[in-house]
């Protein structure tokens, strides 16, 4: 099951983008769903297709939907979302706002997770494309079934200890609702199973990101971040789409001559820093490309002779290796900042910070029994080193 999913600074362009890949890829006969995880929809204008949270024939062989985050997190959080609302209710907040209040931070992320992996495992598409949110909201997108089940995993098993011992007592004196059996299963259900599911799916060799940018720097500065962060937890990239380009001819336009110029050094910057990913470029359209046919001409465009179903670029991924009587890690981590990186070794795990990003990575048991002695950035990989003894730094 092939999953693209395109994301970008707001503005570059990534909807059309994702939405002529889908057409181009129906077109050539692939069985292909396009879906938006946006909070802010715009997929159906572009199809020119009233859109809701289950898939839509939209043509031949494609299908479309956008995320309804209410109503994927009624089917898998409601226990949970119902405990909240009394709570808040309990506390003098009106009905509405509590509904408002109910849905955490993240709540809408996961809702796109969930609906991705269910529609993946469907079995009735050979291409799944997604078009996310922005480029920070799709961070949070990424690398949340990794955060989530890190930072519950604790909470959760201590709640439930005291929910076992102190409800029963506490619910007789307690002045505000205490979450019943209910809550602590979907709670688990969610964070363990699904989530679990959903990170297989993002990290699997059948799925991709593709970087939306346009010859602004701001935009090649964020798409280049964003590439260091999605390494860190696995996730591969594929492709950068360069779009909006002025044709070659506007260069020779004195109005546009600047333009041009500027253009030129941009795209030969975004394919040395993006290299070995192949930059896959997008004229700059006299009109908005809208309707089923005008995307699939413009995602004929866009990829040439290629297949937009395929994998663009293969980039390696993270090696555990024994080395004499010690060890070593090593994970891709392209243009990562040095004086960013925090690495770490803690209860048999590695955990690396980079940023504001941080990813905690199980050693195999070898490695689990041995301490950090060092770690270094080689080439574009970031190589953590273990040996036997007490616990060195990094």
């Amino acid at each position: 099951m092939r999953v693209v999913l395109y994301t970008g600074k707001g503005g570059v362009g990534k909807t059309t983008t994702a939405a002529a890949t889908a057409a181009c890829a129906a077109a050539h006969g692939r069985r292909t769903l396009v879906l938006s995880a946006d909070a802010a929809h715009s997929l159906g204008d572009v199809l020119e297709h009233r859109l809701g949270p289950d898939p839509v024939a939209v043509a031949h062989c494609l299908h479309a939907l956008e995320v309804d985050a209410r109503a994927e997190l009624a089917r898998h959080w409601e226990s949970i979302r119902a405990y909240l609302v009394d709570l808040f209710r309990h506390q003098g907040i009106e009905e509405l706002v509590a509904e408002e209040l109910a849905l955490l931070p993240g709540a809408e992320e996961v809702a796109a997770l969930l609906v991705v992996e269910r529609e993946a495992r469907s079995g009735r598409w050979d291409l799944l494309v997604v078009d996310c949110a922005p480029t920070g909201s799709t961070l949070r997108l990424m690398t949340l079934p990794d955060m989530a089940r890190g930072a519950f995993r604790v909470i959760l098993k201590l709640e439930r200890a005291l929910a076992t011992v102190v409800t029963p007592l506490a619910r007789a004196v307690a002045p505000v609702p205490l979450p019943g059996g209910a809550v602590f299963r979907d709670a688990e259900q969610l964070l363990y199973r699904r989530l679990r599911e959903v990170q297989r799916r993002l990290t699997a060799p059948t799925t991709s990101v593709r970087l939306v940018v346009t010859p602004e720097r701001m935009v090649i500065d964020e798409a280049r971040r964003a590439w260091t962060d999605l390494s860190l937890f696995e996730i591969r990239c594929d492709a950068v789409v360069m779009n909006r380009l002025l044709p070659e001819e506007a260069a020779d336009e004195e109005h546009f001559r600047d333009w041009a110029r500027v253009q030129t050094e941009r795209c030969q910057e975004v394919e040395d820093l993006f290299a070995p990913l192949p930059v896959l470029r997008a004229p700059l359209r006299p009109d908005e490309v809208m309707g089923v046919e005008a995307l699939a001409a413009h995602g004929e465009a866009l990829f040439a002779d290629g297949r937009p179903d395929a994998l663009l670029a293969r980039t390696g991924g993270i090696r555990f290796e024994s080395v004499g009587d010690g060890g070593r890690v090593s994970l891709p981590l392209p243009h990562a900042e040095r004086d960013a990186l925090e690495v770490a070794k803690l209860d048999g795990e590695l955990v690396i910070r980079s940023g504001a990003r941080r990813r905690r990575i199980s050693l195999p048991r070898r490695l689990a029994r041995l301490s950090l002695a060092g770690a270094r950035l080689r080439a574009d990989r970031l190589v953590v080193r273990f040996a036997p003894g007490e616990g060195g730094g990094a």
